[in-house]
């Protein structure tokens, strides 16, 4: 007889132990396995547009395989979209121009970020990061080794960060520091003056600074949206700007993502990238050209849209005891303060926090949202209007019906 011994197996980078799973897509996951079992569940959390790629964008990537496109690139992305890229960036930007050696096309704005922290962070560095904030931003800090270092910015402010704060943050161990605008989860965008007085500090100190803009086209009513480097050009030798198609062109699947940045910053990138995945989606990269250089039209159609449901989310929220809710000056989320229901008591229990009330809606209402805690901010939901008018009022009605439940 064999005997069966006990096997053991080697163990896992400790760098893991640092890092939490992203709860935006655990949530996602759970969702769609409700409905994977014929749940009519109606989902608020997944940051990605509900509508398909306008028919310009798809017809390049059709034409693009049919005549061969199957290999591999430039690792940082072909010299086409690349020129595209900073043509769009120019337009855009108050004529800033970037040069196609200053860009890096990745795999998504969430690789172009990865790699921009393993090229400048690094054991014993401190990353100032805004909280609310995307939940990328600080665990890929510590995969990195360094320090991210969360400085509120209160609902009273707009869940922005003031001058003021930044200023205090800022260390001689401080790296970098991460802005979004608009932000992903509050939807909150700084004004001109708002990231100019940002920038007044920034100048005075050696750090550098990463603009996440992939949000930049989606906002709404008479907000002035302005690009850092367009305020700020002083800061071009230190500004690294992260941009893409997912959001703005519904193509969140296609992975496109990149980065316009100093040229010596690109070529660190495009070495890591030559290491990890080589270059981004061949197919993608041509589909990306179109999205950039094709019709506008539809990508207002789509903005238009999204500020209807804006107007709409954001009611009928305020309309539900318990809930408060600014209205958010661009991308598609919501950001909820729920503090007046976290402490209630439900049908199985109390609502401890935040958490424990998404999982309440989720199982109560059927809708899924993510729970601001995720986002450094408890006692909050982010609610992603990326939904159709018939699923969001038919999910207010679900979750007022549900908070209705709690007393």
């Amino acid at each position: 007889m064999i005997e069966a011994w006990a096997m053991t197996s080697p163990s896992l980078a400790s760098r893991l132990d640092r890092v939490k799973p992203s709860a935006t897509v655990a949530i996602a996951t759970k969702a769609n396995e409700l409905k994977a079992a014929g749940v009519d569940v109606i989902s608020f959390s997944v940051g990605q547009p509900d509508f398909e790629p306008p028919a310009h964008i798809l017809d390049a990537a059709k034409a693009a395989i049919d005549t061969g496109v199957s290999k591999y690139t430039a690792t940082r992305g072909i010299l086409p979209l690349r020129e595209a890229v900073a043509a769009d960036s120019k337009a855009r930007r108050g004529g800033h121009e970037h040069s196609p050696a200053e860009i890096v096309v990745s795999v998504g704005a969430k690789h172009t970020l990865f790699n921009l922290a393993l090229a400048l962070y690094e054991e014993g560095d401190e990353v100032i990061i805004p909280a609310p904030y995307w939940v990328s931003y600080p665990e890929q800090v510590r995969l990195a080794g360094a320090t991210p270092v969360i400085v509120d910015a209160a609902p009273e402010d707009g869940y922005k960060l003031s001058a003021d704060a930044l200023e205090a943050a800022i260390t001689d161990k401080t790296k970098a520091v991460i802005l979004c605008s608009p932000s992903n989860p509050t939807g909150a965008a700084y004004s001109p003056t708002e990231m100019r007085a940002l920038a007044d500090v920034l100048a005075k100190h050696d750090v550098w600074v990463i603009a996440d803009e992939i949000y930049a086209r989606l906002t709404y009513g008479e907000f002035e949206q302005k690009s850092l480097l367009e305020l700020a050009p002083e800061l071009r030798e230190r500004l690294i700007i992260v941009d893409g198609v997912s959001k703005t062109f519904a193509m969140t699947g296609w992975r496109i993502g990149w980065m316009l940045a100093p040229a010596h910053v690109a070529k660190a990138c495009d070495k890591i990238q030559s290491q990890s995945t080589t270059n981004p989606t061949a197919v993608a990269q041509y589909a990306a050209i179109a999205a950039l250089t094709g019709p506008q039209e539809p990508i207002e159609a789509m903005r238009e849209t999204f500020e209807a449901r804006r107007a709409r989310i954001v009611e009928g929220l305020n309309a539900i005891d318990g809930i408060r809710c600014g209205t958010p000056e661009g991308a598609f989320y919501a950001f909820a303060d729920v503090r007046e229901l976290v402490g209630k008591t439900g049908p199985a229990g109390v609502i401890k926090d935040d958490l424990a009330l998404a999982g309440y809606l989720l199982d109560e209402a059927r809708c899924a949202v993510v729970p601001g805690t995720a986002f450094g901010a408890p006692g909050h939901l982010r609610i992603s209007y990326a939904a159709s008018e018939e699923q969001i009022d038919e999910g207010l009605r679900r979750i007022a019906a549900a908070a209705a439940k709690l007393s």
